[in-house]
């Protein structure tokens, strides 16, 4: 009696927690309390290959002791994967409030330590070019995490607090995906550096925004004059989002930020636009048309940069509307992309968040129902919608709608890890209403204490791609950097993204400490001039012996160069 009111005293005080670290404190206790400590520590289980993780874990341990540097290498190459003996599966961390099995734990260390301990291992034990492809290989194997926010409406600002609680913890993923509400903090995040956003999450700056938002909102939804709607919405964004293209964005931040956008006519396809696919549009006007949504705001025209600096339509014949309605979590296109296979999703999308099972302990029998009446009723509005395309000419607008409900319904709106708000339930009338400055103060607060108990659940599963990340930044721009003529890029680097501003300076930087080689004297110098001059006597006679060969050479020459590039 005495635990169980323990407990409940804990969990009040993880609820009403300021900080992580006080919410870290009460959970570590809890488990304490529960017993879950000790589950924490003992390794078995069938919910993963307990034994084969401790023995590689072993046999990674045995190898550094003994070593035998090659062997390391060896083991790794075999065994970097994020799924290992299931050790990536859900239930193991949805049961300990804070981490999961100490095993996991342990080994995810292991790896980290012997990744770091091969990339500084000097070049007479490991060459540089086997440690090269190993690393770049390994980095397109294991994978790399997304954060993937969904839209909601004025709920997206819970989106503010899931970001904030993630960049306090330097857990927050390079690649970020953004529809509707969600693209407005996925644009402020990507055209911000670090230092930027400290500023812009500050309590102070956030109150300040909240007052000025609110406003703004009053304003677009009590407005006599539709028009007021749509300035409002730019007003807002235009706050928010500097007048950065996407690759504009990207040499800033190096953070790879996609929107996703829906097409406002039939037979298009929605597009994700990022500094890959469209890195001269504004990332302003992807976002304000990911914001738009049907029949509350206008479609809208995207904006790009041309090659004179000014601002042109892109694609003038489309318009595009509500991100949302084709693809709120973009992951497939994401992975095509970006080499992404993990994702941390926060979802405030109505029609989604009511379904997810945020405990983890949802039923073989339960899941397998719901799963199987999604799939009929997806196949029956295919019934439908087949009928209505049949009568696309009669029925446009009916046909429009419903491909818009279509791709709602056939989406998956879950990821690795999803962050959901503590509500299952919003009243729809109140995702495009006014809000105030304590009820946008709120969701921010709600989206930082909802990501609290993921925050040690995304720092082990991202531990591995975050590591290999740093190393190989590290061997292109930072002290691991090699020798020129020590190694060739391998064929799998073309999957790595490209240098960022700050990247080319910091190359520049570091070249330029590097001491240029002494020129040699005396009589070593001496017949260096000899011999340069030799070359060109050569050159002379070899000039006057080909005569008409000289146009075919010059073909020849040229061809190459075409190879070549």
């Amino acid at each position: 009696m005495r635990h169980a009111r323990k407990l409940r005293q804990l969990e009040k005080q993880m609820d009403r927690s300021t900080s992580y670290e006080e919410w870290r404190d009460a959970a570590i206790a809890h488990d304490e309390i529960s017993g879950e400590k000790r589950w924490r520590e003992v390794d078995q289980t069938r919910q993963y290959d307990y034994a084969q993780i401790r023995m590689r874990l072993d046999r990674l341990r045995a190898l550094r002791s003994r070593h035998d540097h090659h062997g390391l290498l060896f083991a790794l190459n075999e065994g970097i994967h994020g799924n290992m003996g299931g050790m990536g599966r859900s239930s193991l961390y949805h049961r300990a409030k804070f981490g999961t099995k100490q095993l996991i734990e342990q080994y995810i260390d292991e790896i980290d330590d012997s990744l770091r301990f091969l990339a500084e291992l000097k070049s007479d034990e490991i060459d540089t070019q086997t440690k090269l492809d190993f690393f770049y290989r390994s980095n397109i194997c294991f994978g790399r995490s997304a954060l993937m926010l969904s839209g909601g409406g004025v709920l997206g600002f819970y989106h503010m607090g899931v970001v904030r609680a993630l960049l306090e913890q330097g857990l927050l993923p390079r690649v970020i995906s953004g529809s509707s509400a969600g693209s407005l903090v996925a644009g402020v995040v990507g055209t911000h550096t670090d230092e930027e956003l400290q500023h812009v999450f500050d309590p102070s700056s956030m109150h300040f925004e909240a007052e000025k938002e609110a406003n703004a909102f009053s304003r677009m939804f009590f407005g006599a004059n539709a028009q007021i709607d749509v300035r409002g919405l730019e007003a807002i964004i235009d706050g928010l989002v500097p007048d950065l293209t996407f690759q504009e964005a990207y040499e800033k931040t190096g953070r790879q930020i996609s929107i996703t956008v829906a097409p406002a006519e039939q037979h298009q396809r929605s597009r994700l636009l990022n500094a890959i696919t469209s890195p001269n549009v504004y990332v302003r006007s992807a976002v304000m048309a990911s914001c738009a949504v049907p029949g509350v705001f206008p479609p809208v025209m995207l904006m790009a940069k041309n090659v004179h600096g000014e601002a042109q339509p892109y694609l003038p014949t489309r318009k595009w509307v509500d991100g949302s309605i084709a693809d709120d979590l973009p992951a497939k296109r994401l992975s095509r992309l970006f080499s992404t296979n993990h994702y941390i999703v926060s979802m405030v999308n109505p029609i989604a968040t009511p379904f997810l099972n945020r405990s983890g302990k949802r039923g073989k029998l339960v899941a397998s129902v719901g799963s199987l009446g999604i799939g009929m009723g997806r196949e029956l509005l295919n019934f439908y919608r087949g009928m209505v395309q049949k009568n696309g000419d009669t029925w446009p607008r009916f046909n429009l709608l419903m491909n818009g409900i279509h791709s709602l319904i056939d989406q998956e709106y879950s990821g690795d890890i999803n962050i959901i708000p503590s509500f299952r339930w919003y009243n729809p009338t109140k995702i495009l209403s006014h809000i105030s400055e304590k009820e946008l103060l709120a969701l921010v607060e709600g989206g930082e204490h909802s990501a609290y108990p993921h925050i040690e659940t995304i720092r082990v599963c991202t531990k591995i791609s975050r590591t290999m990340e740093e190393i190989l930044h590290r061997f292109e721009y930072g002290d691991l950097r090699p020798k020129a003529e020590d190694y060739h890029r391998p064929r799998s680097s073309r999957r790595r993204p490209p240098a960022t501003r700050s990247d080319r300076e910091a190359l520049r930087e570091r070249m330029a400490q590097i001491p240029e080689p002494q020129p040699k004297s005396g009589a070593k110098a001496k017949s260096r001039t000899k011999t340069k001059s030799a070359p060109k006597a050569r050159a002379g006679r070899a000039r006057a012996s080909t005569g008409g060969k000289k146009a075919a050479s010059s073909d020849g020459a040229s061809k190459d160069g075409r190879a070549a590039a």
